[in-house]
């Protein structure tokens, strides 16, 4: 079937072919490239937020809660500002307010909360008894999707590091009055010292990053199809103006000197290949007149 196939349609077919070649391992690499970068992107997020929620967990335990742990005794309400998990929390809460950050998550998903609104759910209590069967684990991260879309989470243990956290944690009759009164006595208590507890865990959108790679990604492969049709067209004027139709007007005379006719000489235009040729074939049709005169004589 190729025997049959014109010289330019064989020519465009090889470059479609390469073209298509190129293309899906460029694509495919640009693709990972980009895929990579995205990750690192909501990695990089996920990193800095949970860097600061740590931050803002020290902060409480070694200046706020020194401070307010005398008031807990007098107080007739606890005072929840003297607990890390909840400061990290409700500042995670005021960041949310931000319209660009509402899809932003933070949890300290505990299995036995003082605060119920900490309880870890069913996906994150298997983080956290895996951080207890393997404790040299210390921080996991992977995609899940959720209602939103999908999200990257990273996730820390959380364990009773502090023999000052048993007071509240420990036993209800250790534990200070305006706790038990704000919170009673069936909930957070039971925790051992160096137990992991709970799982600290920051959830980052990243659908809207990845869908821009996307966008970037189809974008760049149309990009190369214009480009890709443009040079196609050039390459095809080029090849149509110095090669086809030489050769064609070579085939059409070569046809013609067959059958006798040797009154129209080789047209030689340039000194390339084509222009070699076209030298040679008037050579070849001068030998052929000077023996066809030789014959006759």
């Amino acid at each position: 079937m190729l025997r049959n196939i014109k010289l330019k349609t064989k020519f465009n077919l090889i470059l479609l072919l390469v073209f298509i070649c190129g293309v899906s391992i460029g694509g495919f690499a640009l693709s990972q490239v980009l895929q990579q970068r995205a990750q690192d992107e909501v990695t990089s997020k996920a990193l800095a937020l949970i860097e600061t929620m740590t931050a803002v967990r020290n902060y409480t335990s070694t200046h706020i809660n020194p401070l307010l742990a005398p008031k807990l005794e007098t107080e007739s309400e606890f005072i929840a500002e003297t607990v890390p998990a909840y400061s990290a929390t409700e500042v995670f809460q005021n960041f949310r307010k931000n319209e660009g950050y509402k899809n932003f998550f933070y949890k300290e998903a505990t299995l036995n909360p003082t605060n119920l609104r900490d309880k870890a759910d069913t996906f994150e209590a298997k983080i956290v008894e895996r951080f207890r069967q393997q404790s040299a684990i210390k921080e996991i991260s992977d995609f899940r999707s959720l209602p939103n879309g999908r999200v990257l989470y990273i996730a820390r243990p959380l364990a009773i590091t502090k023999e000052s956290c048993l007071r509240c944690h420990s036993n209800p009759k250790l534990a200070p009055k305006s706790q038990l009164a704000t919170y009673g006595t069936e909930n957070g208590f039971g925790w051992k010292l160096n137990e992991i507890v709970a799982a600290q865990i920051i959830s980052v959108p990243a659908e809207e990053v990845f869908a821009s790679v996307k966008q970037s990604l189809s974008l760049v492969i149309l990009i190369l199809i214009g480009i890709f049709a443009l040079v196609i067209l050039i390459i095809n004027l080029l090849l149509n103006r110095s090669v086809i139709q030489p050769l064609r007007k070579m085939a059409h005379l070569a046809k013609e000197v067959s059958t006798g006719k040797t009154s129209d000489d080789f047209e030689q235009v340039s000194n390339d290949e084509i222009g070699i040729l076209a030298a040679s074939f008037n050579r070849m049709k001068s030998s052929l007149e000077i023996a066809m005169s030789m014959i006759d004589k």
